[in-house]
């Protein structure tokens, strides 16, 4: 079992960064304002992420220029990430395409990339000086859709760091657009361009709500676990090998209840499991699990490929932590199982209109909200330096997120990243032990 605290802690990492700069498209890009779906508005946080290439022959020292020319190339094409985020007259995050371009940081670290240790688990602390923060930003307006970071290392290896905001794409979308950028840094052409009208999940009108969306639902903290919160919050990665995610399947169909049962349902209903249990919640305290379900074969017609933009919809299950601990395995995983079947066009169309009248954001109160990053082939970004040695992300966005990520050469493993409060984390690390 992992540690995310577990950097070395007599090692402290050193990056200077110079002054950013703006990368502006290549050449000149349309102007004006660009339409955010409201699947692209229900979830505008800061994703940051890093990709740390080794040294090869050539070293570090092109790695700027290359990265950052292939940057301007690559934003004609998804120009709206050189614009700014603004809100629309009716009240809406929407895109001010002003073509000013990425942010863009040069910087330089006083160590080699090994002396780091792990990169794959998020460390806000020691990763985020990989990151550029825009000093003094107050939301997320202030914030470029895009900032990047590339930091040299003494081994000749640099690491790419990357802020940008969720609602421009989710997690298939910015896999695209980075190895479109590593692609156009290796002098490749862009196989099939970004599709960037995202009318096409506008909402009906009038918008139709067809479906009860606990999504949205405020659920009544009773068991007080925001005051757990107070405590100091622990990060821990725990690797679920293949061995280890067939057991899980086993347990949940031992008592004859399910016929079948996907890794994924059985690794959520586990983990919402000992979540709950962890957090000692009472027997009568609502509980949810959120996680996000990629809508692009679901959305009838299908989304077209290359779509820029989110097309995740968020499903739910809600039930009491009683009923969720007294009952065996199959309970959760059915749970689970039924959250997954109930995402249909209609369901996704209704949760579009669900936002369209109610404005509501997703309520993370006893919720637990798991993001799956495991499919995602964020390994195989090249810009000329080969694969990266590791990538991840710097830090879970939200203390109720968990994120789940692939591992080990052939990726078969997955590794489950949280956060809890220290009394929590020692209750939920006994239960990892099956």
């Amino acid at each position: 079992m992992g540690d995310a605290n577990s950097v070395n802690l007599k090692f402290e990492l050193g990056v200077s960064q110079e002054e950013p700069t703006l990368v502006p498209p290549a050449k000149e890009t349309e102007k004006g304002p660009y339409f955010l779906s409201n699947l692209d508005q229900n979830i505008a946080v800061i994703v940051r992420t890093i990709y740390c290439f080794k040294s090869d022959s050539k070293g570090n020292e092109d790695a700027v220029k290359v990265i950052k020319d292939a940057l301007s190339k690559i934003l004609v094409q998804y120009y709206p990430l050189a614009g700014r985020l603004t809100i629309s007259s009716e009240g809406k995050l929407t895109v001010d395409c002003t073509g000013e371009g990425a942010v863009f940081v040069e910087a330089e670290a006083n160590c080699m990339l090994d002396d780091i240790g792990d990169m794959t688990k998020p460390d806000p602390i020691a990763l985020g000086k990989l990151v550029y923060d825009i000093p003094g930003a107050k939301n997320i307006l202030e914030i470029p859709p895009l900032v990047a970071q590339v930091t040299k290392f003494k081994c000749g290896g640099f690491v790419l760091g990357l802020c940008m905001n969720h609602c421009m794409f989710d997690g298939i979308g910015a896999m695209e657009f980075v190895n479109a950028w590593g692609d156009t840094a290796r002098g490749l052409p862009l196989k099939v361009p970004p599709f960037l009208d995202r009318s096409i999940l506008k909402a009906r009108i009038p918008p139709k709500i067809e479906f009860p969306h606990h999504e949205f639902a405020q659920i009544e903290d009773l068991s007080d676990t925001s005051k757990l919160h107070e405590e100091e919050m622990l990060y821990r990665s725990f690797c679920f090998d293949p061995e280890k995610l067939e057991q899980l399947k086993k347990i949940a169909m031992e008592d004859g209840v399910l016929d079948r049962c996907s890794t994924f349902e059985a690794l959520s209903a586990f983990v919402w499991r000992a979540r709950t249990q962890a957090l000692r919640m009472q027997p009568d305290q609502q509980t949810k699990l959120l996680f996000a379900v990629d809508g692009r074969s679901k959305f009838d017609p299908p989304i077209p490929e290359r779509y820029f933009g989110n097309a995740i919809v968020l499903t739910s299950s809600l039930c009491s932590a009683g009923e969720l601990l007294e009952n065996p395995p199959s309970f959760t995983v059915g749970l689970v199982h039924k959250a997954v079947k109930m995402v249909t066009d209609s369901y996704m169309r209704s949760a579009i209109d669900y936002f369209e009248i109610t404005r509501a954001r997703p309520s993370l109160a006893a919720t637990l909200l798991i993001t799956t990053w495991s499919r995602l082939s964020f390994h195989s970004t090249n810009f000329g330096w080969g694969e990266p040695i590791a990538s991840g992300p710097v830090a879970l966005p939200e203390k109720e997120v968990s994120l789940f990520l692939s591992h080990g050469k052939e990726r078969k493993s997955t590794n489950v990243l949280l956060g809890l409060p220290a009394s929590a984390m020692k209750i939920f690390e006994g239960l990892m032990q099956i």
